[in-house]
């Protein structure tokens, strides 16, 4: 997956990415965040990458993003354990 980063400020990052997925998934737990005030992503066109926005307060927009992908990695990861426990 390609990572673009845009703007990076402390309480604004602007990524470009190429998954839709990804930038979805990631929206979501972003948005259980009390710290971030906006999550959000757009894709002007099919052929473009996706804009991926973050905005905080009391916490850097990177750490929010760090903050997220380690729970969904977590998350997932648990799924995944208790996937191979049943086909056994």
């Amino acid at each position: 997956m390609e990572v673009k980063v845009i703007k990076n400020e402390k309480d604004n990052l602007v990524v470009e990415l190429d998954n839709q997925t990804v930038a979805e998934v990631l929206r979501v737990y972003l948005n259980k965040d009390d710290a971030v005030t906006l999550a959000a992503w757009k894709r002007v066109h099919p052929e473009k990458p996706i804009t991926f926005e973050i905005k905080t307060k009391g916490k850097t927009a990177k750490k929010a993003l760090e903050d997220a992908a380690a729970s969904v990695e977590k998350e997932t990861g648990k799924y995944i354990d208790e996937f191979k426990k049943s086909v056994k």
